[in-house]
């Protein structure tokens, strides 16, 4: 009997289909190390493959292009409303350049720790941890929300142009979404007033937020999408979280005991490290320059 072999982001391994008995088999996903190297060897390759993307996508990359400059429009309102209100002077060219420097550091940082994710074994193997928003929420604690925004544009950027899309620039706009949502809240609560106090009041806003759209888009945008993407059955999916959690039936009870729980560990995570050594490291990443600056 021929089998059909699905590849799926982030995600290896063989599930039974509930109630059919049939296997679904998918094998071992590309190492990210391997794209980098494979990028290096024919750049042209993927850049022509990634074109050819896009020019089938047109009318969703307007759309993403909107909420992307919808995101940005909101980090610098709110940016620049508690600038003026704390009356910090806007930054001179060569703090600009800095500035630029120091959120292609990040960016590049962040680029290379989502090169090294690890599933958890209570959920389906395509949900892997990474710590590449770590540098994305320093850099917005550092440098404002605009700049958390930037950076993780340029992280999802990169990983584009090294790994190319197999969801046809779904998966990223949701990594996007998904992290300016735990991001831009946490940075704009934490840019109105530079405390600590505010700085846990925003990563847990950042976290509850990231949740909530977590869920709505994997419900109602990124798993379906998956589903067409791979020329799958939505079921099939949710079959893979029911071989983990016999509790997950639905789409709505997937999204409450994976989607839910997995955002709440990635952003507890970064939330925890960020608040346990962010002070200690400030200093070294705004220097005298940029200290006490607006974008």
């Amino acid at each position: 009997m021929l089998r059909r072999l699905i590849t799926i982001p982030e995600f290896s391994g063989i599930f039974f289909i509930p109630g059919s008995g049939e296997p679904l088999r998918i094998p071992e996903k590309e190492m990210s190390m391997d794209k980098l190297v494979k990028f290096f060897k024919n750049p042209g390759e993927i850049l022509g493959k990634l074109f050819d993307t896009a020019s089938n996508n047109i009318g969703f990359l307007l759309i993403s292009i909107l909420v992307v400059a919808v995101i940005l429009g909101l980090a610098y309102g709110s940016e620049f409303y508690f600038s003026k209100k704390a009356g910090v002077a806007r930054n001179s060219e060569k703090l600009r350049v800095k500035r630029m420097a120091l959120i292609a550091l990040l960016a590049a940082l962040a680029f290379i720790l989502n090169m090294f994710s690890f599933p958890l074994g209570f959920l389906p193997s395509f949900y892997k941890i990474d710590a590449s928003e770590l540098p994305v929420l320093i850099g917005a604690f550092t440098l404002g929300p605009v700049a958390g925004v930037v950076i993780e544009f340029i992280k999802i950027i990169l990983n584009l142009l090294i790994g190319g899309t197999s969801t046809a620039f779904v998966g990223e706009f949701a990594n996007f979404v998904i992290g300016c949502a735990f991001i831009v809240p946490a940075a704009i609560i934490y840019y109105a007033k530079k405390t600590k106090k505010n700085a846990i009041i925003g990563v847990i806003t950042g976290t509850i937020v990231c949740i909530i759209a977590g869920c709505m888009l994997n419900a109602f945008l990124l798993l379906p999408a998956y589903a067409k993407a791979l020329d799958m059955r939505l079921e099939q999916i949710i079959g893979m979280g029911t071989e983990k959690n016999s509790a997950i039936t639905s789409m709505s009870t997937f999204v409450l005991l994976a989607v839910a729980p997995f955002n709440l560990i990635k952003c507890g995570g970064v939330s925890v490290i960020t608040v346990l050594i962010y002070k200690k490291i400030s200093h070294l990443l705004k220097g005298n320059d940029i200290k006490n600056t607006a974008a």
